[in-house]
């Protein structure tokens, strides 16, 4: 097969070009004056002004490799903020990479139908002992023998220092250098092609991270100072120049689509997007993934929006999305969560009420708040309608990054399930979600009730360092069981190297007790819903649901070709009334080990019905 090169063209940046040399481009609207300086060329070139606050330059002889950085007026040394790698950290000079040099090998991909999506969350770092793109590939073929059919990155755009979440990007078109070269991401997304396996992202493009961001200096209308957010002036998607901030951004989802060739990405809080244009920026992004360069592939966009707004999820008169594919459905998760460990604090207390009707809600109709009135939110309503939506419009999962990484010690609900002596009730709950018909999304190590934890981690240096430690710790400070000070001293130091490592997955865990037990029951589940399922979810549209008897909902779903799914499931200590079980419509595909033929405490049972 002839190797397949990728290239995208964009206004920003350096760009190699075909007959040789390279052009160099920098929108510094704030700057004077820019230079440009070429490591171990010993010159510095002046850069002309273009209009428009850009500054561009042609270099005769400026191959892959150079380095490369931008001084503005005289003083300040940056990197490209268009850098597509910067081998020494954010601070340091960029590196002019060749994107044709990598030989593609997977010309025939054509994506995967969202109605095939269980998603594998997945950082980088910890993923692997080496923490790196090569090494993640070793750990493929397990993930397709689950039953995966699509990783998702957490965010590798450079942040400073070399151990992080990845959420305080401040250089979105570069891999982190930690993880390895622009070319061995390529080759994950790659080998993961090769395997049938969808590869997503985590991009952030509601604001740059704290430590590496010289954007205020030379392009002061990238943010809008009159917008504040937790992260500063929020990025300027409606005011003056906003065209160009629209346009750097809108190009960094189109460079990881056509460039690293990826099936899609996920965007974060678009909640913190301020826009008051009348195409929204999400809108413009997401028309511009749908109606870009004709790819011949499926390529797909999942939304983060803790707002609970439906209205980015509409479906055309097939079905087909006509903004998102989906969004992540944390209300699904607050209601399993209350009914495996009893936790009520918090966000957790807007669900406490009746968590079981709560879940059940959230799996027929997506969001559980649909425009009533939030308690954690000082009874403001919160969301939209979602009940006229598709299933395929929400992923829902049993945990992820944030729900796990943002306890103070970083436990997975399977170790709250242990502690709390709830473990056949964290197993009933996984049936219910992984048999649903939204996408699933495992977070890693959860298909094995990893023993590690998914700490906080991050590497600042000083002053920074420091607030952020001693924040971390503080905003815990709210909480009973972390009242003492004492108590709150032994959170995890986020920017400790120890934190880090202890997050690390232990694949060797995978083939001993229990743990090998939890990888047979998400194998097993995962089956029956490729099998049982997913052919015909397609069309599937909104369930209904009720709670029949105390501690037992039963929820059912109208799929392709007239069937109709039903999950019936005991979600409690007591057993459930056995005439329930013999009503259940249709034949039964799956049922709870010790539920042949009654409906015990947490036990569940699935049926497809044909009409």
């Amino acid at each position: 097969m002839t190797a397949v090169k990728r290239q995208h063209d964009m206004p920003f940046g350096a760009t190699l070009r075909p007959g040789g040399g390279a052009r160099f481009r920098l929108w510094a609207p704030s700057a004077r004056r820019v230079e440009l300086l070429l490591t171990g060329r010993g010159r510095i070139d002046e850069m002309h002004p273009a209009g428009g606050g850009w500054f561009e330059l042609e270099v005769a002889d400026a191959a892959a490799g150079l380095r490369y950085a931008y001084r503005i007026d005289g003083e300040l040394v940056v990197p490209d903020p268009a850098s597509r790698a910067n081998p020494d950290g954010v601070h340091q000079h960029s590196q002019l990479v060749d994107p044709r040099a990598f030989d593609w090998g997977d010309a025939g991909w054509r994506g995967r139908p969202w109605s095939e999506a269980v998603i594998y969350e997945l950082h980088v770092g910890c993923f692997s002992a080496e923490g790196t793109f090569r090494a993640a590939v070793a750990q493929l073929d397990d993930l397709v023998a689950l039953g995966i059919t699509a990783i998702e990155l957490m965010p590798v755009a450079d942040f400073p220092g070399r151990r992080g979440w990845g959420y305080d990007g401040v250089l979105p078109f570069a891999p982190k250098a930690a993880y390895g070269t622009p070319d061995d991401l390529k080759a994950l997304v790659a080998a993961a092609h090769a395997r049938g396996l969808m590869v997503l992202l985590d991009v952030v493009y509601n604001h740059f991270g704290p430590d590496g961001n010289y954007l205020h200096a030379y392009a002061a209308p990238m943010f809008n100072p009159r917008v504040q957010t937790p992260w500063g002036a929020a990025i300027n998607f409606d005011g003056e120049h906003s065209a160009t901030v629209r346009e750097f951004f809108i190009h960094n989802a189109l460079y990881w689509i056509d460039e690293y060739h990826l099936d899609g990405l996920r965007l974060d809080a678009v909640h913190a997007m301020h826009d008051r244009s009348p195409l929204h920026f999400v809108d413009e992004l997401a028309l511009a993934l749908r109606g870009g360069p004709p790819r011949g592939r499926a390529v797909h966009l999942v939304l983060e929006n803790h707002a609970n707004d439906a209205v980015r999820l509409v479906r055309d008169s097939a079905g087909h999305a006509r903004l998102a594919d989906a969004q992540w459905n944390d209300d699904v998760h607050h209601a399993l969560h209350i009914l495996v460990t009893g936790e009520a604090d918090g966000y957790y207390a807007d669900y406490a009420d009746d968590p079981l009707s709560r879940f059940a809600r959230g799996l027929a109709e997506g969001f559980i708040y649909q425009g009533e009135p939030s308690a954690y939110a000082d009874g403001h309503p919160r969301g939209t309608a979602s009940a006229q939506l598709p299933p395929l419009a929400f992923v829902n999962s049993a945990q992820t990054h944030d729900q796990v990484g943002n306890r103070a010690f970083g436990e997975r609900i399977a170790m709250l399930a242990e502690g709390a002596g709830r473990q056949d009730a964290l197993r009933a709950l996984l049936a219910c979600l992984l048999l649903a018909p939204a996408p699933p999304m495992l977070f890693m190590g959860e298909e094995f009730a990893a023993s590690t934890p998914f700490l906080y981690f991050c590497d600042f240096d000083g002053e920074l360092a420091r607030a952020v430690t001693a924040g971390r710790r503080a905003e815990f400070g709210r909480f009973a069981r972390f009242a003492d000070a004492e108590v709150r001293d032994r959170i995890p130091d986020p920017n400790a190297e120890a934190t880090y490592l202890d997050s690390k997955l232990d694949w060797a865990e995978r083939t001993r007790a229990p743990h090998s037990t939890w990888l047979a029951m998400y194998g097993e589940l995962l089956r029956q819903r490729r099998d049982m399922l997913v052919p015909w979810l397609g069309q599937a549209r909104s369930g209904t649901w009720q709670v029949p008897a105390p501690g037992t909902l039963h929820v059912q779903w109208p799929l392709g070709e007239g069937r109709r799914w039903h999950l019936l499931a005991q979600l409690d200590d007591r057993a459930g009334p056995p005439e329930l079980l013999a009503t259940l419509p249709g034949r039964r595909v799956w049922h709870s080990p010790h539920a042949t033929d009654a409906l015990p405490g947490w036990s569940v049972h699935v049926s497809q019905e044909q009409s």
